[in-house]
This record gives C-alpha cells, sequence and structure tokens, in this order.
C-alpha cells in the first residue's frame, strides 16, 4: 500500500518568524533563490515554502500584484456558497416538477 506524503502544518507564527526571518537576512544572499534556499533548512521547511509564505506576505501588504488571503478567502467563501445555491436550486426545481405531474395526474373535478 502505497503512504501518503503528508505536508506539515506550519502555524501562523511560524510562517511570519520565517518571513521576517528571511527579510532580515536577504541583503547577505546574491538572490532571493540563494536566501531561500540558506534560510528554509534553518527554520526546518522547505524554500518553497518560505518562498510562497513570503510571496503572500507581500501580496497581503500590497507590494506584490495578485489576491490577498482576505480575497481569497472571500472568493473560496462565495464558491462555496454558489454551490450550495445550484445543489438547493436543483433539489427545488425537481420539487416542482414532481409537484406538477402529482397535479396532472389528480383526477379533475367540478
Amino acid at each position: 500500500m502505497e503512504q501518503k506524503k503528508s505536508t506539515p502544518t506550519y502555524s501562523a507564527e511560524f510562517r511570519e518568524r520565517g518571513v521576517r526571518l528571511f527579510r532580515d537576512h536577504r541583503a547577505d544572499y546574491a538572490s532571493d533563490n540563494a536566501a531561500y534556499r540558506a534560510i528554509a533548512p534553518k527554520l526546518g521547511c522547505s524554500p518553497d515554502s518560505l518562498r510562497v509564505w513570503v510571496q503572500r506576505a507581500d501580496r497581503d501588504a500590497g507590494q506584490r500584484p495578485g489576491l490577498t488571503s482576505e480575497e481569497r478567502a472571500r472568493i473560496k467563501e462565495l464558491e462555496r456558497e454558489n454551490r450550495e445555491l445550484r445543489t438547493a436550486n436543483e433539489i427545488l426545481k425537481k420539487a416542482s416538477a414532481y409537484f406538477a405531474q402529482a397535479e396532472l395526474d389528480r383526477p379533475f373535478r367540478k
């Protein structure tokens, strides 16, 4: 049986500390990638994780184009709500069709 590789979840405080560490020491390295590769092992995370955290922090601060974390959460909530409303609408359509058919099948009264 294959083992599914689990991704560790890091607390918001840990991610913020990683971003701070990157920003404080970025000037010590030739490039962002070199900084990610050097700093991430000290934190115990992957360089890609650190890169994503820094980019997200930059977007949230308006320093990088793209959706902020708040906007992403809002879109996700609206998509969930939209799915629920579509499901409810389908149920109502089916119920309406069922009752309309039952009305047609009922004997006519004068």
